[in-house]
């Protein structure tokens, strides 16, 4: 009894003796898959021959202390050598296959362990894109994490500022795969207009990954922009009205213009063409046996001496065809015309007494 007693105390005295010779750091590993993870284990005792590396109790790497690394068949291992009793183990590419105990075997001295966790990095989304809201209602975001292990953390931020966890729930659950989805709901009360932010991380993590949308709130974009514009576009329009109003009367005014230009020539036009169609008509185009060359023709009778058969003279009278005078003339000739009547009548009077005896009379009319 006694002599166990003894043993067990030797045994645990020999234990921290080879414990206080052999050092492990660090003693738990976090990386994210594909990262390198690294170990180092030190010997404060020269005496060791062998140090023996150990992935869940299989051997990966051999280091002599006088041969240095010895070959291994596998390539994501290495070590270097820090100082003659301290080496650090490498494993690159890790993956979470080699999740578990890392441990360092110095023959003859003792043996440390640590522990190697692999995370994997998923993705993080908002689903749906910007929002745009009335001032005073809800808006609802919602978060989606895949592909995460282990299970992620998800938090919001508004504007860069943290959400309480209070404000928005999350769930999460393993996929198929093994790995975890993760999602969270938040609702808002819009008031301005915002970024809002969602956040996924786990340990391995130096930074969180995120996903953004922003928040139109609908009444700022009224009380800054929208007066503005109704102002201009009502500018626009009076401009607008004014230059058709000023198009429209000028166009009233030309059409009037042509139009009484267009009458004034339309009534210039039938006064012309009465006088002239009054004396075309009358005479039809025949011989107007009215006629005289000489002397004025404005006499309301015009008398006419003609030689009839038998060598006789007669004396005819008729009506007079007046000419087509201008306008501008007409007051003028009226004045020749009544002193050549005057004369006319006189010598008429003497030609009528000194043939009435013996003259037969004859009178012509136009046709």
């Amino acid at each position: 009894m006694i002599f166990s007693a003894l043993m067990l105390l030797l045994s645990s005295r020999l234990e921290a003796a080879a414990a206080a010779q052999l050092t492990l750091v660090p003693e738990a590993l976090t990386v994210l898959r594909g990262d390198e993870a690294q170990l180092t284990c030190s010997a404060s005792s020269p005496g060791w021959t062998v140090m023996v590396w150990l992935l869940n109790g299989q051997v990966l790497l051999t280091i002599s202390n006088q041969s240095g690394v010895l070959p291994s068949v596998d390539p994501s291992v290495s070590a270097k050598r820090l100082s003659e009793d301290s080496w650090t183990f490498i494993l690159r590419n890790t993956t979470r296959l080699h999740q578990g105990r890392v441990t360092c075997d110095l023959q003859g001295i003792g043996r440390k362990t640590a522990q190697l966790f692999v995370q994997e990095k998923g993705g993080v989304e908002i689903l749906g894109e910007d929002r745009l809201v009335f001032s005073g209602q809800p808006a609802l975001f919602q978060c989606q994490a895949a592909g995460w292990f282990p299970r992620p953390h998800l938090s919001w931020q508004v504007n860069s500022r943290e959400v309480k966890p209070g404000d928005y729930n999350v769930s999460a659950g393993p996929a198929d795969d093994g790995d975890f989805t993760a999602s969270s709901s938040l609702r808002l009360t819009a008031a301005t207009s915002s970024r809002v932010d969602c956040l996924a991380s786990v340990s391995a993590l130096a930074q969180p990954l995120r996903a953004s949308v922003k928040l139109t709130v609908v009444t700022e974009v009224l009380q800054e922009g929208c007066s503005v514009a109704l102002a201009v576009v009502a500018s626009l329009f009076a401009l607008l009205l004014l230059l058709l109003i000023c198009i429209g009367a000028l166009f009233c005014y030309r059409r009037r213009r042509q139009a009484k230009l267009r009458s004034e020539d339309a009534t210039r036009s039938s006064q012309s063409g009465g006088r002239t169609g009054s004396v075309a008509g009358a005479t039809e185009g025949n011989v107007n046996p009215g006629f005289s060359g000489e002397g004025p023709t404005d006499e309301p009778n015009s008398r006419h001496i003609l030689t009839g058969p038998g060598g006789r003279m007669d004396v005819s009278t008729f009506p007079k065809v007046p000419d087509v005078v201008s306008s501008s003339s007409l007051s003028l000739h009226a004045r020749h015309q009544d002193q050549d009547q005057d004369q006319d009548q006189d010598q008429d009077q003497d030609q009528d007494q000194s043939e009435e005896g013996s003259k037969n009379v004859r009178r012509i009319t136009t046709v």
